[in-house]
């Protein structure tokens, strides 16, 4: 009466490891399917940082055209305060004796100014056939971290 079949009292010490492959190749595969699902929007290739740019020495001249947007309701050109309607023929005026590789308008905008604002200057200077446009920005500071 006390055959056994197939089979010892001893205890397997062995760790079975059919299963846990099992299961890490099925997490395996739903992720390799859920991952690009993730991903949302455009793949775009950032640019690096840098903190250092190459500044324009042309933008100090006099010869230089620079639009400054303090507010949203304001735009200069140097000193002299224009409105929107009349800055394409400001522009045309001062860039009709330049060469055309050196017909670049800078622009100059406040940190509280809209986006839309600076978008219609730099519409106005395209309809005047200006492809080169610069958007001035301060110098990163080095040393210690503003105050705040």
């Amino acid at each position: 009466m006390g055959a056994q079949i197939g089979g010892t009292d001893e205890y397997n010490s062995e760790i079975n490891v059919t299963p846990m492959v099992d299961v890490m190749l099925v997490l395996l595969i739903i992720f390799m399917i859920v991952t690009p699902l993730l991903q949302s929007g455009v793949t775009v290739n950032l640019p690096k940082d840098l903190n250092t740019p190459e500044e324009d020495s042309e933008i100090t001249k006099d010869t230089s055209v620079v639009i400054t947007i303090p507010d949203n309701n304001n735009f200069y050109v140097g000193k002299e305060p224009f409105p929107i309607t009349s800055l394409g023929e400001k522009i045309q005026s001062m860039m009709k004796d330049k060469a055309p590789d050196k017909r670049i308008v800078y622009i100059k905008s406040g940190v509280e100014v809209d986006y839309g604002t600076v978008v219609e200057a730099i519409d106005v200077i395209r309809k005047q056939d200006i492809d080169k446009i610069g958007l001035v920005a301060d110098k990163k500071k080095t040393g210690a971290p503003p105050a705040q």
